[in-house]
């Protein structure tokens, strides 16, 4: 499959912070690749750059066979973008608020264009629902219908299910699952990992710079990770005491559980020997993605720390 997003040390600053410190980035078409990192890590500003919103100060690379710089005007007008914010006129229906932005594109038969988007992301009991009185969920699903309705090759989504309920969560990445399935390639930012995990591939990227980059399944064994789970009476409430123990790089309690997590097998063993109850039961069990991404957030460098 060819390369729809092929783009080489991607730098981004702005006056002495470097908050896009030489990223590569390589999707190939119909795939779905999740884009994962802390709040302030560059994800939007990388989305920005890939989709000719904000020029890069350094690096170089090609979106949709479109040279990055010189082909700005051409990626944008194949890219759809869903921004963070919901960004519609909220005094106006979901078919007006669509008929507008099909207008902005200049499309030729808005009405037909408008409605088979409606019909498209089942939006059509609403279609006469003001924008503003949506919930979050329809609020997404009408942004997502409006990133399509030009036909694009790619989308670019920036933390589009923030703040919405599992239900409408689930239904939205059915609809990723079906767009990409017909070529369209998809890069999404979010910070949920179970939506991380229904990606094709991920890229983790933390104060600027890419961390790591496969599947989720080749991200947790590349990781060197080891995890063990502690059952029985009062396991939840060991986290304080073992997290801050050297070589610890997570503790966290689950329910009535605690997972505990660290790169050194013998770090972990020293652990568990601080812990002299007997009821407390030890089991090994593989990290999962956030163990590994708390893991390589504590190696990154804070690119906002000093001035």
């Amino acid at each position: 499959m060819s390369a729809v997003i092929d783009v080489k040390a991607l730098v981004k600053r702005y006056g002495a912070r470097t908050v896009v410190d030489h990223v590569d980035l390589t999707i190939a078409q119909g795939r779905i690749c999740g884009f994962l990192g802390p709040n302030g890590s560059g994800k939007t500003t990388t989305l920005r750059m890939i989709c000719g919103l904000l020029t890069p100060d350094g690096g170089s690379g090609t979106v949709l066979g479109e040279d990055l710089i010189k082909g700005r005007d051409s990626i944008k007008r194949q890219t759809g973008y869903m921004t963070q914010r919901f960004g519609f006129y909220e005094d106006l229906t979901i078919t007006e608020n669509l008929e507008f932005v099909a207008q902005l594109y200049q499309l030729p038969h808005v009405t037909r264009l408008v409605a088979e988007a409606i019909e498209r992301l089942g939006l059509g009991d609403r279609r006469n629902q003001l924008a503003g009185a949506l919930s979050g969920g329809w609020k997404q699903r009408m942004a997502l219908a409006a990133c399509v309705l030009h036909q694009p090759k790619l989308l670019l989504l920036d933390e589009p299910t923030a703040g919405v309920d599992p239900k409408a969560r689930r239904t939205f990445w059915d609809e990723i699952h079906g767009l990409a399935a017909q070529g369209i390639t998809v890069l999404v930012s979010t910070h949920y990992m179970d939506e991380a995990e229904r990606c094709h591939e991920i890229a983790y990227i933390a104060f600027g710079k890419l961390m790591a980059r496969g599947s989720a399944a080749d991200i947790i064994a590349a990781s060197g990770l080891h995890a063990l789970v502690a059952t029985g009476e009062g396991a939840d409430r060991l986290a304080p005491r073992l997290s801050g123990l050297p070589g610890i790089t997570a503790a966290a309690a689950f329910g009535a559980t605690l997972h505990l997590c660290s790169p050194d097998e013998v770090a972990l063993k020293r652990a568990v020997d601080t812990v002299k109850d007997k009821a407390i039961r030890w089991s090994q069990v593989e990290p999962t993605l956030e163990d590994v991404f708390i893991h390589l957030m504590g190696q990154a460098q804070d690119n906002m720390a000093v001035a």
